[in-house]
């Protein structure tokens, strides 16, 4: 009896040891897949003041806009953002930016998260006096940082500096930053 008791108890032991083990996800094998979307005050210099000649304009555009980032892995991170600049307009002259791409996190230090990225797609431009409006391939080379306020919602600041290569006579660099503010999914 004695025996088969203290068996009966060692086969149980084992049996929930291994159930035990089942219940939790080693860190290391854990995903790490997060969604953070958020939207943004944008400030930037459109690089264009009429004429069709890149140069540097009066008035800097103000706007608003939306960005989603998607975390795979640790540093494999895709960024979305539209950003509608339509605000303090010199002769009607506005730009919209489409733009996704890679984007790279730096590190972590206490609560601020670094990033850099390189975002593809196109931007819209209105012309003065809308005579006319375009769509030109955009590309985004920037950076900025995190700032997490709580778990589910960061601060973000921003600045990207564009290039529309295959704009009329030339290449357009407009440039300016965001500040942001995201929420986590998950």
């Amino acid at each position: 009896m004695k025996r088969t008791a203290v068996s009966l108890i060692l086969c149980l032991l084992c049996a929930g040891a291994l159930l035990a083990r089942a219940q939790v996800v080693p860190s290391a094998y854990r995903q790490r897949f997060t969604l953070n979307v958020g939207g943004m005050g944008s400030v930037f210099q459109p690089d264009y003041a009429g004429n069709g000649i890149p140069q540097e304009a009066p008035n800097r555009l103000y706007g608003w806009g939306t960005y989603v980032d998607l975390g795979l892995r640790r540093w494999v991170q895709i960024e979305a953002e539209g950003r509608w600049l339509r605000e303090n307009r010199y002769l009607n002259i506005d730009e919209d930016n489409y733009l996704i791409g890679a984007r790279a996190p730096i590190g972590t230090y206490h609560r601020f998260k670094p990033y850099g990225k390189v975002l593809v797609g196109y931007g819209r431009m209105n012309f003065q006096y809308n005579y006319a409006y375009g769509r030109f391939l955009d590309v985004a080379l920037g950076g900025g940082t995190d700032y997490e306020l709580t778990r589910r919602i960061s601060a973000r600041v921003n600045f990207e500096y564009q290039l529309w290569p295959n704009w009329i006579d030339g290449t357009l660099k407009p440039y300016g930053g965001d500040v942001g503010i995201a929420y986590k999914i998950f």
